[in-house]
């Protein structure tokens, strides 16, 4: 794939033999500096379960990172706006007429309301979509969060130009740009991001708020009580940003599957097949909920 400044991107597709516009073609967008590998058995279940479905990832990272990351430039906008938006535009040239959704983990949920081409979108399913802010962290883990992702994450990507996450085990290294707008996510988010920017005597921030109004698809947000980043105070504060997109808050417990703990990440691992999994499938084929569906429905916004 080829964003709009020409910056090549990889992924993986998963299509079925012969077009059908009745046949939906599904993008994953990730969380931050997360390789697309790690959805690749979800991407199967949603190909089995008669998607066309296409992984990607964000410039500087996985299959869409250059030989070196000091001095690279990119940022969540960066993500949203041209890389993210690439992927809609490259699944829709693929999958002419077929129907677009998105399923978007953490930041992918920020990164549907930046893209130019989010007004195509007819379905949306996210898991655990936020921003970032430092308030919204799960209070017993908010200390440590701060210590890690707004100090010592920053203090590392000053020392060696980007953050070498490998290293240390985290996830995989990521720009100085995405770390910079972590580490100093405000309330609102374009108080932090490019509030200094203009476009054609516009403030940027304020065009970008302006996107997510675009968004009219339908959206699921999934909500896993033991997640520290997507906390339901985290969840709501980027839904508010679609202002014209009809949502359901969904909220599940660890116990409500029978499970310990699920987590940030644990939703696309295949061990939730049989229970989480279809959450999202049935949202994807009828915008609705599965029959005896585990969680509960904390809020919901009709447009």
């Amino acid at each position: 794939m080829q964003a709009a400044d020409g910056m090549g991107l990889g992924g993986q597709m998963w299509r079925h033999a012969g077009p059908s516009r009745m046949r939906p073609v599904v993008v994953i967008a990730p969380a931050t500096s997360v390789h697309s590998r790690y959805y690749g058995r979800f991407a199967e279940y949603l190909f089995e379960q008669g998607f066309d479905v296409l992984t990607f990832d964000y410039r500087g990272i996985g299959l869409s990172r250059p030989p070196s990351l000091r001095g690279f430039r990119a940022d969540w906008v960066d993500w949203g706006e041209k890389d993210l938006d690439a992927a809609l535009r490259h699944a829709e040239a693929e999958c002419p007429g077929q129907p677009l959704h998105v399923v978007a983990h953490s930041i992918g949920g920020f990164a549907i309301g930046l893209a130019p081409a989010n007004a195509r979108i007819r379905r949306i399913v996210t898991v655990g979509a936020q921003y970032a802010h430092w308030r919204d962290y799960d209070r017993a883990a908010r200390a440590r969060m701060i210590v890690k992702w707004h100090l010592g994450m920053p203090a590392l990507t000053a020392l060696f130009g980007y953050f070498p996450a490998r290293r240390l085990g985290w996830m995989e290294d990521t720009p100085a740009g995405v770390v910079r707008d972590w580490s100093r996510m405000a309330a609102r988010f374009e108080d932090s991001v490019r509030p200094r920017q203009f476009v054609a005597g516009a403030r940027e921030a304020d065009l970008l708020v302006q996107r997510f109004s675009q968004v009219t698809a339908p959206i699921l947000a999934i909500g896993l009580d033991d997640d520290p980043h997507g906390t339901p105070e985290a969840i709501r504060r980027l839904l508010a940003y679609f202002t014209a997109s009809p949502w359901r808050h969904w909220h599940v417990m660890p116990s409500d599957i029978g499970a310990v703990s699920i987590g940030h990440f644990a939703f696309f691992h295949d061990r939730f097949r049989e229970t989480l999994w279809p959450l999202a499938l049935a949202w994807l084929r009828e915008a609705e909920s599965p029959e005896a569906p585990p969680g509960r429905l904390l809020v919901r916004a009709l447009r």
